[in-house]
């Protein structure tokens, strides 16, 4: 008699585990503020602004979300200081159990641009899928699915532009989990590219991993990228961070919760290739982030 399947990852999430790893807690670029809060009556608001520290242009957005759990329905409605209005409804388990529909929506009142897109998301043991409409470019229709069973994971994603009548994009992966590690396989770019990811969870204050990408379409000498990283847990309210690539820059990160809802975050980004240089200061780069959540 098989076990229960768990519900599988979608395929955007597939290798979160080693991307989370070597891409999130490193704020090497910029310095962020990010506040949020939770009235009674389950309206969340959330302000964020960054500083780009080459430009050193700051940009924001603010946005209120509006919760209502019994019909499953959560109202998102956001406006950016690029004058971007974007508005997002979410309506989960009511029309089947497993279903959810989502339409985003985005306008730019200056220049008229807007943007549209509907999703349908299907979640059963063993099996995730997603449909998306993108009705003002093409209109394009994309569609992936996550088959798993006992750890194996196996997905693919293609895109159909309806105006054209042809499929412009597809990719594949495939993957094992466990709690203590995880690897994944993708074919990407119409199988242009191909990137390997693992994940191990060494015990519970040390995590590793490392991501792979091949790329058939670059030249022989720089068709590979290599990048491994680290994460230690130093006590329940810090940890430390640390990966390098097959060019040599070396990234930091170190991340302490000050206060229950406060977190700050500062990363650091060296060219060991370059450390002696007199002109490589703009290679190297500093960050922080600071988190508000009440």
């Amino acid at each position: 008699m098989s076990l229960p399947q768990p519900v599988p990852p979608s395929w955007k999430d597939l290798g979160k585990s080693s991307n989370d790893l070597l891409g999130r807690d490193f704020p090497i670029s910029n310095v962020a503020l990010e506040v949020k809060t939770l009235t009674p009556s389950n309206v969340a608001f959330k302000v964020g602004g960054s500083r780009d520290a080459k430009s050193s242009l700051i940009g924001g957005d603010i946005e209120a979300k509006f919760f209502n759990k019994p019909h499953g329905l959560v109202f998102t409605q956001s406006w950016t200081t690029h004058n971007i209005l974007k508005t997002q409804i979410e309506v989960d388990n009511q029309i089947a159990k497993g279903v959810k529909l989502d339409l985003q929506t985005a306008l730019t009142p200056d220049t008229g641009a807007k943007s549209a897109l509907f999703t349908t998301t299907y979640k059963q043991p063993g099996l995730h899928t997603r449909a998306f409409l993108d009705v003002f470019k093409g209109p394009t229709f994309t569609a992936d699915t996550v088959i798993g069973r006992d750890g194996f994971l196996v997905g693919a994603e293609a895109s159909y532009n309806v105006t054209e009548g042809k499929i412009t994009k597809y990719a594949t992966a495939i993957g094992y989990s466990a709690p203590e590690y995880a690897v994944t396989l993708h074919g990407l770019g119409n199988l242009s590219t191909f990137a390997a990811s693992y994940y191990h969870r060494v015990n519970p204050d040390v995590e590793a991993g490392a991501k792979a990408v091949y790329d058939t379409r670059a030249s022989p000498s720089g068709n590979v990228a290599l990048e491994v990283g680290a994460k230690v847990y130093l006590d329940s309210a810090a940890f430390v961070k640390a990966k390098i690539n097959n060019i040599g820059v070396l990234a930091l990160g170190y991340t302490q919760s000050l206060r229950p809802g406060v977190r700050a975050s500062f990363g650091l980004a060296l060219d060991t290739q370059r450390l002696n240089d007199p002109a490589s200061q703009g290679a190297h780069k500093v960050g922080a982030s600071f988190t508000f959540d009440g």
